[in-house]
């Protein structure tokens, strides 16, 4: 946190970082936790922390799939909707703030892959469900204001439900044990939450329904959770508005424009030279930022990626490259995504009309002028690939050429030459293995059974504007 143009350290548990104890605790605790330890900041600062712990204890988190997270293809093809990043954060990520208890509820091809990657989420072999549940749909954007609004009904023990037109957005219930102990699904859970009757909570929940409110989300909050992490996380001040992990200078003939929002660089972060950088930006662990580069306007790159050219509004995925020269523009690319050099999207008609998005066959109105692509995971380009406003990649599929139509997954795409062939499932696997090792990443089982799941869900995707596929 820079304090005054100093760095000042917070220290916490690693589970309680970047969590203050009014998030946790009624406010009448939080004063006799100050009464008891007044006895300087430090004493404070542990009695804060502590009493966070506490409350996380009596508390419980359920982040549930419903029916509508496929519709969020191709984000939500190879990872569970709480894992989309937005504005910098997952919702999984700002859920943790709550309580070190989580469940969560995933599509059935996801569950072995999500137990992997989080393996201290709750069972049953861990015992009873804490009394005080938060049931919190997965595609309720990861806004930091959302924890804000939320809190009051925590405190008060107010049990409630937020819906909104695309479903239940989040429950909360307080001292009741409506659930049972075993594993709980979709449609169980959401029965159960419709046969108590609970009254609304006025809060106001933003939802992503579709690929393109990822993109939208991304700009209107970003400002506010890269604010958040400056007031919850160690950063130092290296210019105007840019801040880094490791306090690492901005290499030779680096410009920055901090006016509408700060760059935060994290922990081992490379940037060449003569790279342009205009807020909001943040910039993922162990990102590599090519000379020549320009971020600019609300992007979000992961962690382990490689970026260059210009990007625009968009979110690139841990371990997806972008090296080279090319424009990616109000786009999201899902993780281990490679753009070979030249690669571009268009973000705008040529009318500047509204964009409207082909989803399976339906059209749907954006309400937005700039709209790029949305790319899946394990998805290659060719150099020099061209992809039309607001069309979508498929996992797993490698394209050349103009885009000028979505793309299914698992193909090879060269329409503009006059094929679009199906690409196999063990060249996948094995294409996955060659691209974790560069990264020092292990292939697990569930890695290779993940492409398998994928490809045998999107073979009735294998076909373009009903253009037979050639096999």
């Amino acid at each position: 946190m820079v304090c005054g143009g100093t760095v000042c350290q917070v220290i916490s548990r690693p589970e309680c970082r970047g969590v203050s104890a009014p998030q946790f605790f009624p406010d009448s605790h939080w004063f006799f936790g100050k009464m008891l330890l007044n006895w300087g900041g430090w004493f404070e600062f542990a009695a804060r922390h502590s009493l966070a712990s506490l409350f996380s204890c009596f508390m419980h988190v359920i982040l549930f799939e419903d029916s509508l997270a496929p519709q969020l293809f191709p984000a939500t093809i190879a990872r569970p909707a709480f894992a989309i990043c937005c504005g910098t954060y997952r919702l999984i990520d700002l859920a943790r703030r709550f309580s070190d208890s989580m469940e969560i509820v995933v599509r059935p091809y996801l569950r072995c892959l999500s137990e992997k990657d989080y393996p201290d989420l709750w069972t049953p072999e861990k015992g009873e469900r804490p009394d005080t549940i938060l049931v919190l749909n997965a595609r309720v954007v990861p806004h930091v204001h959302l924890f804000d609004q939320l809190r009051p009904f925590i405190h008060e023990g107010r049990s409630g439900v937020v819906k909104t037109p695309s479903g239940v957005a989040c429950a909360l219930l307080c001292r009741q044990k409506p659930l049972p102990h075993d594993r709980i699904g979709t449609s169980q859970l959401l029965g159960i939450i419709d046969d108590m009757n609970l009254p609304s909570l006025e809060v106001n929940i933003s939802m992503l329904d579709y690929a393109h409110d990822i993109v939208r989300h991304q700009v209107r909050i970003m400002n506010d959770n890269l604010n958040d992490r400056l007031q919850n996380a160690s950063y130092q001040e290296i210019a105007d508005g840019v801040f880094s992990a490791d306090g690492q200078s901005l290499p030779a003939y680096c410009t920055t424009d901090t006016t509408s929002g700060p760059v935060i660089f994290e922990e081992g972060v490379k940037v060449a030279p003569f790279c342009y950088f205009r807020g909001p930006v943040y910039v993922g662990k162990n990102a590599k930022i090519i000379e020549h580069s320009a971020m600019k306007d609300a992007v979000t790159l992961g962690s382990t990626t490689k970026v260059g050219g210009e990007v625009e509004a968009s979110i690139i995925e841990p371990f997806s490259n972008k090296q080279h020269h090319g424009f990616v523009g109000h786009s999201y690319l899902g993780s281990w995504v490679n753009l070979g050099a030249g690669t571009c999207n268009s973000d705008l008609k040529n009318t500047y009309g509204e964009v409207v998005m082909d989803y399976a066959g339906r059209k749907v109105k954006t309400g937005m002028q700039f709209v790029g692509t949305f790319i899946g995971d394990y998805a290659k380009t060719a150099i020099n690939t061209s992809i039309f406003t607001g069309k979508t990649i498929g996992a797993c599929s490698m394209v050349y050429g103009f885009v000028t139509t979505n793309v299914p997954s698992f193909v090879n795409y060269a329409r503009f030459f006059g094929q679009v062939t199906e690409t196999a499932v063990d060249t996948l696997v094995q294409t996955q293995a060659r691209m974790f090792a560069r990264r020092n990443v292990e292939q697990r089982p569930c890695d290779i059974q993940l492409l398998k799941d994928i490809y045998e869900m999107t073979k009735h995707e294998r076909q373009l504007a009903n253009e037979p596929l050639s096999l």
